[in-house]
């Protein structure tokens, strides 16, 4: 398993370690709960170097992008991000990811690890007409998030950068706790504000420990497993769990990110979809009852049919509540009871919009 240059600060943290995508990461700290609320209300640092990074450039990079993604490319301005997803032929979801765009011709990817390898192969193949310059610079890239409410202040103190000024979706390269060409942007999957930051492999311990150094804030590590209960109040995906190679954007919730007039890779039989419909979609529930809904937990209507399955489930810190996301039959009735088996047991739960909080 690979390991992130921060391995030996989180074991001396005494983080609870795991294998994650192929890295041993850390799930938490102290507790879950304690690390939710923490991002909730004060200020919590992630290390997600895990991530994959690969940059694109060439005169012809628009254009593959265009062809690789499944949103409309040429609505990223210099300085700008962009949610995304790379589909396969039949319109399944090879990954989601997020498109920076850095200059005129030059574009950064952010991938999920897992499919860092798959990722790159793909890519490879789908470059031969376009012959863009593509980079895969996953293993020399740190990635810090820096989330919740005072997130900001705690880093005004470590660059001159008008950070404040960034709207969601955005980014600067600039100065970071005295290191220069650093990227911080601003595309949270906590839904409690902060930024991201990009580091050179080299300079991320002294960037981790300035951080820290600041005890006007009682900034905190926080672990993969608190990140997983935040972004399911939020009602975002997780690949693997909500999202795969079988799953299509519009059975995902996610035809926001999908311009099928673009004619990305698999667009066609997208288009399909949504103009005849699908017979799954991904939604929202709460449980009517005491219990934690988990992932692969099957779903039932009142005659105890099957109609779905669970996909992501936690029980809310925030809502004191087990909640999740889940794949049912697009002509269940909206307002519908649904029973989800949780052990031997029949548990109630209702359908309802996201994000939870």
């Amino acid at each position: 398993m690979k390991k992130t240059i921060l391995f030996g600060r989180h074991q001396k943290l005494n983080a609870k370690i795991v294998d994650f995508a192929g890295y041993m990461m850390p799930i938490s700290y102290t507790s879950v709960n304690e690390e939710h609320m923490h991002i909730r209300n004060k200020v919590g640092i992630f290390d997600v170097s895990h991530m994959g990074e690969f940059e694109i450039s060439g005169t012809n990079s628009f254009k593959f992008l265009q062809y690789l993604c499944s949103n409309d490319i040429s609505k990223i301005d210099v300085g700008k991000a962009q949610y995304n997803c790379m589909t396969n032929e039949s319109g399944g979801i090879i990954d989601d990811l997020i498109v920076y765009r850095l200059d005129i011709n030059k574009y950064f990817l952010v991938v999920n690890a897992a499919n860092i390898s798959k990722n790159w192969k793909w890519i490879k193949i789908k470059n031969k007409k376009f012959n863009c310059s593509i980079s895969n610079l996953s293993d020399h890239i740190s990635l810090l998030a820096i989330q919740g409410p005072d997130a900001e202040s705690l880093c005004e103190n470590f660059t001159n950068e008008k950070i404040s000024l960034l709207k969601n979706y955005s980014f600067i390269v600039g100065k970071f706790a005295g290191i220069e060409n650093i990227l911080i942007s601003k595309t949270g999957y906590t839904g409690s504000g902060g930024y991201e930051i990009y580091i050179p492999n080299k300079k991320t311990l002294k960037i981790w420990d300035t951080l820290f150094s600041n005890e006007k804030y009682d900034l905190k590590p926080i672990g993969l497993a608190a990140r997983d209960t935040l972004r399911i109040e939020m009602g975002y995906c997780l690949y693997g769990n909500d999202i795969n190679e079988d799953t299509s954007p519009i059975e995902a919730n996610l035809k926001w990110i999908t311009k099928t007039e673009t004619n990305f890779i698999g667009s066609s039989n997208i288009e399909k979809q949504i103009d005849f419909g699908v017979k799954r979609e991904l939604v929202g529930f709460k449980l009517i009852e005491k219990s934690i809904p988990r992932n692969g937990y099957k779903i039932y209507n009142l005659e105890k049919k099957i109609i779905g399955n669970v996909t992501s489930g936690t029980f809310s810190p925030m809502l004191k509540i087990g909640i999740g996301l889940a794949y049912i039959d697009t002509n269940y009735p909206k307002n519908q009871v649904i029973l989800i088996k949780i052990r031997d047991k029949f548990i109630k739960a209702k359908k309802v919009e996201t994000p939870f909080i």
